[in-house]
């Protein structure tokens, strides 16, 4: 039995270590690119599998940055009179 190869011995975390030191703008963008390419269905499943595992770091990068902004809102408005429930939207609630 042989030792794997450098590309084998890669973990899917290892391959998107990168993830974690990219701006918000980026992971987004990236992300929306990654859904479109899963989305249109032409892509083997091996390459479709990494590309899921892609997204998932790029959404879990993206929810951090909006958690840490949400935090930083929270703790401006925290300071002045009105409470932070109105000050920071839900994520999930949409604005009309």
């Amino acid at each position: 039995m042989s030792a794997p190869s450098p590309a084998e011995s890669i973990g899917p975390a290892d391959a998107n270590a990168d993830v974690a030191s990219l701006p918000y703008e980026q992971a987004r963008e990236q992300l929306v690119g990654v859904v479109q390419r899963l989305e249109a269905g032409q892509v083997p499943l091996e390459e479709a599998l990494k590309l899921w595992e892609r997204g998932e770091a790029l959404a879990a990068r993206c929810q951090s940055w909006l958690d840490d902004a949400r935090a930083r809102l929270a703790a401006v408005a925290g300071n002045g009179s009105e409470s932070t429930e109105s000050a920071v939207p839900d994520a999930n609630s949409t604005p009309f």
